[in-house]
């Protein structure tokens, strides 16, 4: 690429990133970026609220398989007692 072909792509990319700045910069640009952070926000939210709900089912789960647990230690030492008493 000759000198000249590269200070046309320097001249290029600074006028098209000084527009970028302008247009980014505009009213019109800050409502749509306000609306899809708000949009972005309120998603979050729900999230939260779905995970909260899954931690709370799985806090149930966990409970309940510790009872588990524990009836059988139970029945399993009943039955030790048991066992041991007949010999």
């Amino acid at each position: 690429m000759t000198t000249t072909g590269k200070i046309a792509l320097f001249l290029g990319g600074t006028l098209f990133g000084s527009a970028g700045f302008k247009i980014l910069g505009s009213k019109d640009a800050k409502k749509v970026f306000t609306h899809v952070t708000a949009a972005v926000l309120r998603g979050k939210d729900q999230i939260m609220r779905d995970v909260e709900t899954v931690q709370e089912s799985c806090s149930d789960i966990l409970a309940d398989a510790k009872a588990i647990n524990e009836a059988r230690a139970a029945k399993r030492e009943a039955a030790f007692i048991k066992d041991t008493a007949k010999a």
